[in-house]
Order: structure tokens, then sequence, then C-alpha cells
């Protein structure tokens, strides 16, 4: 089974993979300052964390526990091992922030003093990754120049590469450019790796050669370039797009962020990598996207990614007796392909499977989980502010349009906040004159847009608000009340008629109403004819919305 980690202001989580999903398991307290290097070993049993109090804190991954700590004499750039599996000493090499040396100790040996200790670089390392096919490191120093180097002897691998000297490769690559490198992955079969850049670019490489496969140019230019084209694959609503953009511009100015990495498949045939549209899965042979994962997660810019394809040191495949086959129990499945990624500004971990998510149980939560529970008291009084906020929010309301009049319930109690927002722009006059601006017969009317094109509008609050979604309420039946987004949590101040069943639409859009008369108006208003963009020919507008008083 693999162990996951995750790392922030110097706490370290243990997480185990199950067959399905994943378990929390242990939480240390690792150093007083944020953790500055994470590195697992090969075979998965070891774990390592420096930090800037220049202490090293060694875990025995099986037993949750920590076996070894070390006091540095110097300040800590980067941390790998660097041991290949059943080797007698568990190498791990250390390098000096200050200085262009390494170091390498033995983790089981319980001392402090270095195995061996070089300069490798002309400057201090910023990066190093271990390839255990080739017994080889391949590290970057802060300028960006590339070395290759036996964790035994520090020196040249001359017998695990087809070159001599650098000028026959392309590892100058990066410094020709004017970037650094922000990180290194290996392929599973040790035949290529990945560096990403400041500059957006992420580069693969031949490692026995040195020399340049692929380069991909995430660059906001290019994102820019793609938004214009009429690709669909890379295009993005106009506000979705405008916000990544923001987005991206304040991921540049931040220096603590963790820094995108690029990991490769278990065939070495797929680059998975993050970028502004999303987490993008890239066939190395055809040269091609072959998928976009989380692009419609507009919340959230992904960053560094892992992936899990099964267990490796179990290959065999498991067949089921045929006379226990029909009788088979579990419907779980024998693997559990999971990617997991960390996001900009966000305390919490992704997953993403080939699963359909479980279908919650309390359905406001969505697909959060929660290891840490908020305490009893808090939880409480939120309840008892939600309790006291909804008994005062209107549950009926009239709008009156120019084909006649809809009577709508809402509901405040499943959904406050979104009623809050309905109901208050109701009486400032907000969607008095508004047109039904996207018009779809068999599907639904919406409206609540004073531009009229399906781009603004925007909340009482002046920013997006989140989704409220509730297991009573369903897109079941035609004449459904829900908010329109432009992806999760971004609602604003359009809102959509259903004119039939749209169980799609279920824990997309927040379901905030029906409509309990005049549901030949809102036929009426499907009925009329549009052009090619779903807009009606002849306005159809609200005139103004009457709150009942109760």
């Amino acid at each position: 089974m693999l162990f996951l980690f995750l790392v922030y202001s110097g706490h370290l989580k243990f997480w185990k993979k199950k067959s399905i999903g994943i378990e929390f398991a242990k939480h240390f307290r690792s150093h007083l300052g944020p953790i500055e290097g994470l590195a697992v070993s090969i075979d998965g049993l070891l774990c390592c964390t420096i930090s800037s109090d220049q202490s090293v804190k060694i875990y025995d991954v099986v037993n949750y526990d920590m076996m070894v700590m070390l006091s540095l004499p110097y300040l800590p750039g980067s941390v790998e091992w660097v041991y290949e599996q059943g080797d007698v000493k568990a190498k791990l090499a250390i390098s000096d922030r200050n200085s262009s040396f390494v170091h390498i100790y033995d983790a089981r040996a319980g001392t402090n003093e270095p195995i061996i200790s070089r300069e490798i670089h002309m400057g201090p390392v910023k990066v190093m990754k271990f390839n255990p096919v080739y017994d080889s490191v391949i590290s970057a120093d802060m300028k960006g120049i590339i070395e290759y180097w036996s964790p035994s002897t520090l020196q040249f691998p001359e017998d695990e590469v087809n070159f001599k000297l650098k000028t026959d490769t392309n590892l100058f690559e990066i410094v020709k450019c004017k970037t650094s490198v922000s990180a290194i992955e290996v392929s599973p079969d040790g035949k290529q790796f990945s560096i990403t850049s400041p500059d957006r670019r992420i580069r693969v490489f031949w490692f026995r050669t040195g020399k340049l496969r692929r380069v991909y140019d995430e660059s906001l230019e290019v994102a820019q370039d793609l938004q214009r084209s009429d690709a669909p694959l890379y295009r993005l609503e106009a506000i979705d797009f405008g916000r990544r953009m923001a987005v991206e511009k304040e991921f540049e100015k931040t220096e603590t962020a963790p820094q995108p990495n690029a990991v490769f498949d278990e065939s070495s045939n797929f680059l998975i990598y993050a970028t502004l549209l999303g987490i993008k899965v890239v066939n190395l042979h055809t040269n091609k996207v072959a998928r976009i994962l989380g692009k419609v997660e507009n919340n959230d810019r992904f960053l560094r990614i892992a992936l899990y394809q099964g267990d490796r040191s179990n290959k065999k495949v498991r067949k089921i007796p045929t006379a226990a086959a029909n009788a088979n129990e579990s419907k779980e499945p024998l693997t559990d392909p999971t990617l997991l990624c960390c996001a900009f500004k966000k305390h919490r971990i992704y997953l993403f499977s080939r699963r359909e998510p479980e279908e919650p149980e309390d359905a406001t939560k969505g697909r959060d989980v929660f290891n840490e529970k908020p305490p009893a008291d808090e939880l409480l009084a939120v309840s008892e502010l939600g309790k006291a906020a909804a008994s005062s929010l209107p549950e009926n309301v009239i709008m009156h349009t120019t084909m006649g009049d809809v009577h709508m319930r809402l509901y405040p109690e499943e959904c406050p906040k979104t009623v809050e927002n309905f109901t208050t722009h109701c009486r400032n006059g907000y969607y008095d004159n508004l047109i039904f601006h996207r018009v779809i017969k068999g599907f639904m009317i919406q409206t609540g847009d004073p531009l009229g094109d399906g781009t603004g509008g925007q909340s009482i609050w002046g920013r997006e608000f989140e989704d409220e979604f509730h297991k009573s309420l369903r897109h079941d039946r035609p004449f459904t009340v829900s908010m329109a987004n432009a992806g999760p949590n971004t609602n604003g101040s359009q809102f959509f008629i259903t004119t039939v069943a749209t169980p799609w639409l279920d824990s997309k859009h927040t379901v905030f109403g029906r409509v309990i008369k005049g549901m030949d108006v809102v036929q009426g208003i499907e009925k009329v004819k549009t052009d090619k963009g779903d807009r009606p020919y002849q306005d159809v507008k609200i005139l103004s919305v009457t709150i009942p008083k109760n």
C-alpha cells in the first residue's frame, strides 16, 4: 500500500492508501518552522523532513514513528534518499543552502557525521532527484546548472550515461533560457526526467544522452492565444479565464507557494502536470494532450501532484475463481488509480479518481471530507445562527413578467445564503426590467444578468458565494428554480427555471425554489423563438418581483 504525506507549517501528516480512497493515519509536529524539504525513499520505508531550524527528522513509514533526528551544523537546502532497494546503508543526501557541498548520511547509523561530502556544483544545490535504475542523482543549482553524480562516490557516473562532456547534451538549456529549476521528476523506467521552471516551460530530457526530448510551453501568452482559438478543449468562459489569469499573476508573486512538478505514469509514456486550465495528461509518444483533469474546478489552481496507480511491489494479476465470481459480495475495484494534488492558498489535498463520487449523506458538505472536525461549541453556534437567519427570510415570491406572473416557493432553511441573496435583489429592484437572455426549449429559461449576455451579475455581497446543496432539493422535476454559475462556488445573481427534470445538474447548481403557480407562463417563455445563441428574438422581461407579507 502507498502512504501519502501532507506537509504545512512544520506539521507532517501520514495518510494510508486504501482499496478505495485514503484514510488519515498519524500527525506529527515535525518542526517549529515550515518544512522546507520532504523526501520518501524508493522502497517506501523511510521518510525525511528538513527545516530552517537545522534539524533533520527521519520517520519509519510502516510504523508511523520517528526513528532518527539529526542536528546539522549548516542550513539544509534540499534532501533526497539515494539508496536502492536492498542496500545495507540507507543513504540520505542533504545539500548546504549556503555552499556547494552535498553531504551523504547513513540514516541507520545514528550519527550526525556524514559518510562522504563533496562540492558538486559551483553554487548551492537547489533540487536533487535520485534515478534508481541507473544508480545516479540528477541535481540543479540556483543558476540552473544540471549535474549527474553517483551517490557512492559523488563523481560523474561515466558507466551509466552515453556522453562525457555536457557540451554534447542539452543540459545547459535551462541556463541558456535564463531561468532555474523548480522541480525534477524521473520516469519509472529511468530513461527520462522532467524539469519544471519559473518560465512556465516543462522540459523532458533523455537521461542517458542528456538530450532534450520535449518542451511544453505553458506561459500566460500561450494560454491567451489558446483562449482566442477555436479549440474547445482549451477554451474557457471569458469571466472564468480572467479570474484564472489574476490567480496566476498572484501565484507568480508568492515566493512561498509550492512549486509545480511534472510526473510520469507507470508506463513512462504519459506526462502529467498542472496548468492554468487544469491538470494536463500529455502523451509523450504522440505529443498530444490526452486529457485535462479538473478544468471545471475554477476555484482551485493545482500545483504539485503525485500519482498512485497500484502497488508496484505486487504485479500479479488477481483471478477470481469461477464458482465465486457470482457470489462476489465486494464491489470494490482491484485497483484505485488516484491523482493527488495541492492547490494555491488551499489547506487541503485533492484526489482525482476514475470512480464516481459517493452520494454524501449530508449533501450540504458536497465532496469535502474533514479529518479534523470543528469543536462542538462552534458547530452549535453556527447551527443556531443559521436557523435564526433562515426564519427571517421570505418563503414565497411572485415574479411579474411581460408574459404573466410566476409564483415561486423558496427554501430558506435548506439554502439560506442563496435565498437571502435572491430575495434581497428582489427587494432592491435588481431584477426589474432584466431579460430572459437564454431560453432552450425542452430544458430551461435563464435570467438575472444585467448585461443580458450571460457574463454579468453579482451577489449582494459583491463577490461570488458558495453552493448550498441539499439532499432533499434535486433537479428531479420541471419548474425547479436553480442558480446559474461558471463552476463550483461561483454564484452571483443569475438563475434559471427548468422545464423538464434535469438530474445531471444535481450537486452542480443550487436548487433554492420551485414554481407553484404560473407554470403555463414558464412554458410560454420556453416556446418563444430564439437565435443560434438561444437568445429570444423578442425580449421577454421581468417587470418586477413582489415579496408577499408572511
